[in-house]
């Protein structure tokens, strides 16, 4: 059997951090087992289902590095949902209500004012031919419901949450197509299962109720079910479900420079035992990924744990694998230099500017300028080489007896205009002579 997982967004907005970290999930299943990661655009909803959204999620995608196997639209499969539609309605599946929705909510609200569950009575069952005929001629159109079997609980063994059990009778006929005959999540989505030969369906917890009625549907389908993981939903830093998180996407990841693997590295283990790690190469996440590791306990996402994770990040990536998004002119050893200064990529370009120039630095106080011009007259004549910054300051430790910070800040000040920085032993190999001399010169 191939591993198959997938991925099933709707075209309808922008992926957020629970979905990616779905995707992730997916697509790290899929890669250590082997088999495959489709992606599935669920876009039954053609009112609010955009191109555009569609071209976001897979560069979205693309960005992250989770690359897919096949793709699908649910747009192009109305005529595979219509055939498994007539042969439920054949066999006594699914069937007709004429209630509108005002109607339904006024049940409902009926059934909490007992303390009863709000669950739908069947009454459509019971319409008689002559009640169909005058909604019919009322201009009242059915939606359809598929029916559970009642008759023996729903059971399953849920990779995270071990085993589950559903008593239908709890559980309302679900609604899988409107009056206008557009189709609702629930049947398309296990049709395109059965079709697309998934073999393991992971999401999150809050479809638990819709995994309990889809296996009657896969059932009534005469299809294998897949196996089914609901992982703990994701909570805000404050430990509560944010609304943040709902905004917080790619294009925010982008904005505030994070790496692509900073993202992978927070979120394939969020919510497991496994610790949380830099890593700068998704290799070793495939290989440890396993649903054994995840529990039930809500999931907490903190963006500054993953701004502390970039960062480490950015210091494991060699040159390689930045070099195409560096400023122009910045080699290998800049990098290694400003590297360990970087808390994101997009922080280079600021300090690749203090190497070039031209730099704003104020006037050296009145007791350093002796000090600098000092500085100039070695600078001007040592070897300018690797070793220049000790050879520096070696000679003025011993010409002016300063040492520490008296010695050390004075220089970092004139040379870069500011009080901290990159190792100005491989900073000032960078600035080279002509330009250290013109910044001594003018502090």
């Amino acid at each position: 059997m191939t591993i198959t997982t997938r991925f099933a967004p709707s075209p309808t907005g922008n992926l957020h951090v629970g979905n990616i970290r779905a995707a992730l999930h997916n697509w790290l299943w899929a890669r250590k087992s082997g088999g495959k990661f489709l992606l599935r655009l669920d876009d039954t909803d053609q009112e609010r289902s955009r191109p555009e959204y569609a071209d976001a999620i897979k560069a979205d995608l693309n960005w992250l590095g989770l690359r897919w196997d096949g793709e699908e639209k649910q747009s192009d499969r109305f005529a595979l949902y219509e055939e498994s539609f007539e042969a439920l309605k054949a066999s006594g599946r699914v069937y007709p209500a004429y209630e509108t929705a005002q109607e339904l909510d006024l049940r409902r609200k009926v059934l909490l004012g007992r303390g009863l569950p709000p669950v739908y009575d069947r009454a459509a069952l019971s319409l008689t031919t002559d009640q169909i005929a005058a909604y019919e001629a009322a201009g009242r159109r059915p939606h359809w419901r598929f029916r559970l079997d009642h008759d023996q609980p729903i059971l399953w063994t849920d990779l995270i949450r071990g085993e589950q059990r559903f008593d239908p009778h709890l559980l309302s006929d679900p609604v899988i197509r409107r009056a206008d005959g557009s189709w609702l999540y629930m049947l398309p989505s296990v049709i395109d299962d059965i079709a697309m030969g998934v073999t393991h369906v992971l999401r999150g917890e809050d479809h638990v109720s819709n995994t309990a009625t889809q296996i009657q549907m896969f059932d009534a389908l005469d299809a294998a079910l897949p196996r089914f993981a609901h992982e703990a939903l994701l909570t805000g830093s404050e430990g509560k479900l944010s609304k943040r998180l709902g905004s917080l996407g790619v294009a925010h990841f982008r904005e505030i420079g994070l790496e692509p693997m900073a993202v992978l590295s927070l979120l394939a283990r969020l919510g497991s035992s496994m610790p949380i790690e830099p890593f700068a190469d998704v290799q070793p996440l495939i290989d440890s990924f396993d649903f054994a590791h995840f529990g039930r306990a809500p999931a907490r996402f903190d963006e500054g744990e993953l701004a502390a994770l970039n960062q480490k990040i950015v210091h494991l990536l060699p040159y390689a694998a930045v070099a195409d998004r560096l400023p122009d002119g910045m080699n290998e050893a800049a990098w290694n230099a400003i590297r360990p200064n970087l808390e994101n990529l997009t922080g280079a370009a600021e300090w690749w500017r203090i190497v070039t120039g031209p730099i704003e630095a104020a006037a050296a106080a009145e007791e350093d300028r002796d000090f600098l011009s000092c500085a100039k007259r070695i600078l001007a004549d040592a070897a300018f080489d690797a070793s220049i910054w000790r050879t520096l300051t070696e000679a003025l430790k011993a010409e002016t007896g300063r040492k520490g910070k008296a010695l050390f800040l004075p220089l970092r000040r004139a040379l870069t205009g500011l009080d901290h920085g990159p190792d100005m032993g491989l900073l000032l190999p960078l600035i080279g002579r002509d330009e250290a001399l013109k910044r001594l010169a003018s502090a």
